[in-house]
C-alpha cells in the first residue's frame, strides 16, 4: 500500500452500542435519524455497502457493494472525540477521563483566575450555543471568561473575539491545559470564540481550537512517522493527538474546507497516511439536534466522495468511519451518544467484503498498520486478509 486516506465523519454513529444504557443512551441511532430526512441522498455510500451493514438496512442495501463494510463497537470507557480517535489509532482507554456534572472545583478555578487575570462565568454543563447567549452580555460587560463543560471530559472557554483576542483566548486555554493534569486531566481544553452584538444574539466562529492531552503511548501515527513515512493530519486531528506522531497538518474551517484540503493532499505524491476529521457533522448538526442539516452534510460528503476516489492510485485506499454518535433526533440530552461506528473501505485493491461487527475501534489501526507492514502494539485485530 502506498497511501491511505482515513476519514472520520465526526459523530456519524451506526446504531446503539450494546452498553449504551450504561452511558445514559437509549434507542439512539445517528444514521437512522438522518434517514428520516428528505435531505439525505447518499448513493455512493450505499454503493460502497453502507446500507448492507448489519442494522443499517433502512439506508438501502445493494446487491453488489463496491467496498468492504461493517460496524465496530467501542472498547474504551467513553463516548467522546479524544477517546474515540485514540482508539481508532490503537489505544483503548479502560479508565474514563474525569467529567464535571457539577462544574469545576475551586482547586481548578482559583489558579485559572489568578493566571489568566479574568473571572469565571457559568461553570456548569451547558449547550455551547445556549451558554454564550445566557452569559454573553455579562461577559462583554465584565470581561470574565465563560467556562463550561458537557457530559464529555472537556473544559471549554468561550469568549467574544472583540473582548478577548484570539491569541489571548488560546493562551488562557494553554494555562488551563497545564492546570488540568493528573486527577483533573480532562481530555480536551477547548477555545470557543464567538461574535455578536448583545441581547443574547451571539454565534460561535470557526476559530475553535482544541488542546488535548498527549496520548499515553504510541499510536498508528507514531508508527508511520517512526518508519519515515508521511503522517498527514487534516482538521482537528493535530489537536486531538496534541501533534504527536504527525509529520504535517492543516486546520480547516468546516467540512467543505476539510474535503478540499484532503483532495489537495490526494494530488500530492506522498507515501503513508492522510487522517481527516470532518467536524461539522458533530459540531453544527449533532449537538444542535439538526436532523436536516446533518442529512444535508452527509449528502454533500457523498457527492464529494467520487472526486477523492478518482485520485486514488493503484496502491491507494480510502477508509470512512466515525468516532462516536451524536444522534440529532435524541432529546434526552444534546451530548454524544454511545453507538457503533461504521467502517467502509474502498480502493483498487480492496475486495468487497462483509466485515461484520467488530468489538474495538483499534481494529482500524491494526489493519492500516498491517497494510503497510508497520509494527503497532494494540488490542485491535487486523481485517487486512478480509479486504485485500
Amino acid at each position: 500500500m502506498k497511501r491511505i486516506f482515513l476519514i472520520v465523519l465526526d459523530s456519524c454513529g451506526a446504531g446503539e452500542a450494546p452498553d449504551a444504557a450504561k452511558f445514559g443512551d437509549y434507542d439512539v441511532n445517528t444514521l437512522r435519524s438522518c434517514a428520516s430526512s428528505d435531505k439525505l441522498h447518499i448513493p455512493n455510500l450505499r454503493a460502497a455497502g453502507l446500507g448492507n451493514v448489519d442494522g443499517l438496512s433502512f439506508l438501502g442495501p445493494v446487491e453488489h457493494p463496491t467496498g468492504a463494510y461493517g460496524k465496530i463497537a467501542e472498547a474504551s470507557a467513553g463516548k467522546d472525540t479524544t477517546i474515540g480517535h485514540w482508539e481508532i489509532a490503537g489505544i483503548v482507554s479502560r479508565d474514563p477521563m474525569p467529567t464535571y456534572p457539577n462544574g469545576f472545583p475551586e482547586e481548578v478555578l482559583k489558579p485559572f483566575r489568578e493566571q489568566t487575570g479574568r473571572g469565571v462565568l457559568a461553570n456548569a454543563p451547558w449547550s455551547g450555543t445556549a451558554v454564550i447567549n445566557e452569559y454573553g452580555d455579562e461577559h462583554v460587560r465584565t470581561g470574565d471568561l465563560i467556562v463550561y463543560t458537557s457530559a464529555d471530559s472537556v473544559f471549554q472557554i468561550a469568549a467574544h473575539e472583540e473582548v478577548v483576542p484570539l491569541e489571548e483566548l488560546y493562551r488562557d486555554c494553554r494555562i488551563a491545559r497545564q492546570i488540568l493534569r493528573g486527577k483533573h486531566g480532562v481530555g480536551r481544553v477547548i477555545a470557543r470564540p464567538f461574535v455578536g452584538h448583545g441581547n443574547g444574539n451571539y454565534t460561535r466562529t470557526s476559530n475553535r481550537h482544541d488542546f488535548s492531552l498527549e496520548p499515553p503511548r504510541k499510536t498508528m501515527l507514531d508508527a508511520f512517522k517512526d518508519a519515515g513515512l508521511d503522517s498527514l493530519a487534516v482538521g482537528k486531528i493535530f489537536d486531538i493527538f496534541a501533534g504527536v506522531g504527525i509529520t504535517e497538518h492543516v486546520y480547516t474551517k468546516g467540512n467543505t474546507d476539510g474535503m478540499e484540503k484532503t483532495l489537495a493532499y490526494a494530488d500530492r505524491d506522498f507515501t503513508g497516511l492522510c487522517f481527516t476529521n470532518l467536524v461539522d457533522f458533530d459540531m453544527l448538526y449533532g449537538h444542535r439536534r439538526d436532523i436536516d442539516g446533518y442529512a444535508a452534510a452527509l449528502t454533500e460528503f457523498d457527492a464529494w466522495l467520487p472526486k477523492l476516489l478518482a485520485k486514488l492510485g493503484p496502491d491507494d485506499a480510502v477508509m470512512i468511519t466515525a468516532d462516536h454518535g451524536c444522534d440529532p433526533a435524541y432529546t434526552r440530552t444534546t451530548d454524544h451518544t454511545r453507538e457503533y461506528i461504521p467502517i467502509l473501505a474502498l480502493g483498487p485493491k480492496i475486495r468487497p467484503a462483509n466485515l461484520g461487527t467488530g468489538t474495538c475501534f483499534a481494529n482500524i489501526a491494526a489493519t492500516i498498520c498491517d497494510l503497510f507492514g508497520l509494527p503497532l502494539e494494540t488490542e485491535g485485530i487486523s481485517f487486512k486478509e478480509e479486504i485485500v
